[in-house]
């Protein structure tokens, strides 16, 4: 076949992916027009009873302190090619240590000015965080601001004892912080979601605890008020409601761990681009095979050193079948860098075997 021209239309198909994901943080544009004022609701005076304190009203009362509100400012460039203040984006994020350290969206930070947002905490008063780090490819970031006296940062749950029907609830800023600390309650729809074949890293939760514009960053917690996942985006189509995602927390720890450790993180390279037959053939391209197939290579990458090529297929890593990309990341992501594997694929009809050595990506 002619590769070269299949190649092409691979590729495309690969660029032009999209699924309408939304959820990420509100923006206000400058100058500001007509904005909703909600003035915020008197505090319970009377004990509560027994049947009204229900397990949402106790894990948001546990966990709602530790969700703040993250603005950052936003500029952009003239005509002319001079920087201008363009407006503010507002999103949500999780304190989740008693040094100061919160948990975000790398969207909701992105080109934050000389690295500083503004926090805004539970009680009332504004600070200034820095951004010590953010990782692309997750999409999450972590602030860092001086902790206050009073700080009380959330309890880290277990993503992976997670049940298909048990309690979500979800804390952010939808819309801005006139709607800050907003509290919203449904199920662990499903687990192990992918909605983004081509970037996504690892399996995400689906809830349909409400998850709007300004959610992003925010919390989703269990019925003990533990953090069980960081609120990422939602499927924005006509019609559709109640289709909430998050990344589970256990894998978004790996991450966070290594930007506080790091200023980054740093995780294994293989040096191919490849797609399965899924995205094939959600873009009418003619692919029936079992493995990835490679449609490019970083030549002086981990793969083209052990001699694959473009137009193999990757059948195996390690003795595991690989069937799809998020297979791959997921194989991969468990090692380290300078870590050998065995990679099996298929090479002109005919299979093969090579030891592959890692490389190393280091997140931007």
């Amino acid at each position: 076949m002619n590769f070269s021209k299949y190649k092409r239309s691979i590729i495309a198909c690969v660029l032009a992916l999209g699924i309408g994901v939304g959820g990420g943080y509100y923006f206000f544009g400058n100058p500001v027009t007509h904005q909703t004022t909600v003035k915020e609701q008197t505090k319970q005076t009377k004990p509560i009873t027994d049947t009204r304190n229900t397990y949402v009203v106790q894990a948001a009362k546990e966990s709602g302190p530790a969700v703040v509100g993250i603005t950052t400012q936003v500029f952009q460039k003239d005509i002319f090619n001079r920087t201008i203040y363009a407006g503010e984006g507002v999103g949500s994020g999780v304190l989740i240590d008693n040094d100061g350290h919160i948990v975000t969206n790398n969207h909701v930070v992105a080109g934050a000015k000389n690295g500083e947002v503004t926090v805004s905490l539970s009680n009332g008063s504004t600070v200034t965080g820095t951004v010590i780090g953010t990782d692309a490819q997750t999409d999450l970031a972590v602030v860092k601001i001086d902790p206050p006296k009073d700080i009380q940062p959330i309890k880290i749950g277990d993503s992976d004892s997670l049940q298909v029907g048990e309690p979500a609830i979800a804390i952010g800023n939808p819309l801005g912080l006139e709607f800050k600390g907003s509290v919203t309650s449904g199920v662990i729809s499903a687990l192990a979601r992918t909605i983004d074949d081509q970037g996504q890293r690892f399996p995400l939760i689906q809830t349909d605890a409400a998850i709007n514009p300004g959610n992003s960053g925010g919390a989703l917690i269990n019925a003990d008020g533990e953090l069980i996942g960081i609120n990422s985006s939602k499927i924005s189509k006509e019609g559709v409601e109640g289709m909430g995602f998050a990344i589970p927390i256990n894998s978004a720890m790996t991450v966070v761990d290594s930007i506080i450790k790091n200023g980054k993180v740093v995780r294994p390279y293989i040096g191919v681009w490849a797609v399965d037959r899924q995205t094939a053939a959600r873009n009418n391209v003619s692919y029936e095979g079992e493995g990835l197939l490679i449609v490019q290579l970083d030549s002086n990458g981990p793969a083209a050193q052990a001699a694959l090529v473009e137009g193999d297929t990757i059948a195996q890593i390690d003795g595991k079948n690989i069937s799809t990309l998020l297979e791959l990341k997921e194989q991969i992501d468990a090692k380290s860098p300078g870590d050998t594997v065995l990679v099996s694929y298929t090479h002109n009809g005919k299979m093969k075997s090579t030891q592959l050595k890692l490389g190393q990506a280091t997140s931007k």
